[in-house]
C-alpha cells in the first residue's frame, strides 16, 4: 500500500486547488491573474476564459502527473 505522504499525492492536492479554484472563479466571475491583479468576465472576457482555461488545464496536468506516478 502506498504511503499518503509521499511526493505524488501532493500532485493530487494540487490539481485539486487548481480544477477547485477554476470552479470558484467562474461561479464569482472573477479570475486572479498573476501580477496584475482580478480580472472580470464583463470586462475582458477573452483574458478571462484564457486564465480559467490555464487553471483547468494545471490542474488536469497535476491530477493526470499524480495518476501517472502512482500506477507505476
Amino acid at each position: 500500500m502506498a504511503d499518503p505522504l509521499k511526493p505524488p499525492y501532493v500532485f493530487l492536492l494540487l490539481g485539486d486547488i487548481s480544477i477547485s479554484a477554476a470552479a470558484i472563479f467562474i461561479t464569482y466571475g472573477k479570475v486572479w491573474v498573476r501580477f496584475n491583479g482580478w480580472v472580470y468576465r464583463e470586462k475582458e472576457p477573452r483574458v478571462f476564459w484564457g486564465e480559467v482555461a490555464a487553471y483547468f488545464l494545471v490542474g488536469a496536468w497535476f491530477v493526470g502527473y499524480f495518476l501517472y506516478q502512482y500506477r507505476r
